[in-house]
């Protein structure tokens, strides 16, 4: 997982400690794809503790060899059904406004299943104390 954050160039890579405890203690509501080389993708998740309702999407990540394939929407759909199947109702996420293949990501998840997609601001540029691009939150539901 650590490998293919680092490699995206895109997201925000956390220690490769963070991705084994995300393993440890978010199994369940997290996915890994894997291809026959080794892990190609991943979503991590968690639902949130004050909303337990919703999912909440922190990183996907599809390795470069295997991106334009429907991987991410593959693992998206999965974790989505798996969190239906436990009464989950909301999947929320954040994403920068220069992220367009997120967007679209997330913009397909809620269209294939009828759900509404709402967005609002969640945290702005200096909220971050790096130079870091604000980011917009996605919610969709009902599930």
């Amino acid at each position: 997982m650590w490998r293919i954050a680092r490699d995206s160039q895109t997201l925000d890579l956390n220690s490769p400690y963070s991705y084994l405890l995300w393993c440890r203690d978010f199994a369940s509501t997290s996915v890994i794809a894997h291809a026959p080389d080794g892990a190609c993708g991943f979503v991590t998740g968690y639902v949130r503790p004050d909303e337990v309702q919703t999912l909440f999407v922190w990183q996907v990540a599809v390795d470069r060899r295997y991106r334009g394939k429907g991987v991410a929407g593959h693992m998206l759909g999965y974790l989505g059904e798996q969190m239906t199947a436990q009464g989950r109702r909301y999947l929320e996420a954040t994403v920068t406004p220069d992220n367009t293949a997120s967007g679209r990501l997330f913009e397909s998840f809620a269209r294939e299943r009828g759900c509404v997609l709402e967005r609002r601001p969640l945290f702005n540029s200096e909220q971050f104390p790096i130079d870091h691009p604000p980011e917009v939150l996605l919610r969709i539901g009902p599930l």
